[in-house]
């Protein structure tokens, strides 16, 4: 399903930044091996994300819906030295594919993946957060917000 149109589309992919080696093969084995790989933030999302990031330079993050990590690795490009990224997903499936990713990245030591229903787990953060990325379980982004807030 296309959102934007086609010249909107070609746009952007001609003037953002390329994803990198890690970003594109998490990309590629998240659309041959997951079902409904679309909903990956893929790579224009996720510059916007890693944009949105290095501009706040948060010392804690939260994102709602991990899915395949690509989100994560890309918020977390911002994150100040000592920062945290907590990601959270009730697919306890997908756990290995992130865990594989966020290993081998630089940040291993900065992103807390969460498996579990969010709604449970963020009151068990009990933590202030500089950035949150709600995306998961449309019916409860108010639930979510409210918990946050």
């Amino acid at each position: 399903m296309d959102f934007l149109e086609p010249k909107i589309q070609e746009y952007a992919e001609n003037f953002t930044q390329e994803e990198s080696e890690a970003l594109y093969k998490l990309n590629r084995e998240t659309h041959t091996n997951v079902l409904i790989p679309r909903m990956l933030s893929g790579h224009i999302q996720g510059r916007i994300l890693s944009m949105f990031s290095k501009m706040i330079k948060p010392e804690a993050i939260l994102e709602i819906g991990t899915y395949t990590g690509y989100s994560a690795l890309c918020m977390a490009e911002g994150l100040k030295e000592n920062g945290v990224l907590h990601t959270i997903d009730k697919n306890e499936e997908l756990e290995p594919i992130c865990t594989k990713y966020f290993n081998d990245s630089i940040y291993k030591d900065q992103i807390i993946l969460h498996t579990g229903n969010a709604l449970d787990v963020i009151p068990q953060l009990n933590k202030p957060f500089d950035l949150v990325f709600i995306d998961a379980d449309k019916e409860n982004y108010s639930n979510y917000f409210d918990l946050i807030i």
